[in-house]
């Protein structure tokens, strides 16, 4: 099963957090931007979190959910 960052895309909401802990928060993806050997794979996406509305950059492998629309 690929990683599930590979299929966000500007416009969702995602859960972020570590899989380490139990810590976990929700954001809106603002931008998703592409590696430097191959732009057509996320490495960095531009979230505001839903709590507070801080703009800020995170690991694509920080994501561990999307949120589905309903």
């Amino acid at each position: 099963m690929p990683p599930i960052f590979l299929s966000v895309k500007a416009g969702m909401t995602v859960i972020c957090g570590s899989t380490e802990t139990d810590d976990w928060w929700m954001a809106d993806v603002i931008h998703v931007d592409g590696g430097a050997r191959n732009p057509g794979v996320p490495t960095l996406f531009q979230v505001a979190d839903v709590d507070d509305g801080t703009v800020r950059w995170i690991c694509a492998d920080l994501v561990t959910h999307i949120v589905p629309r309903v």
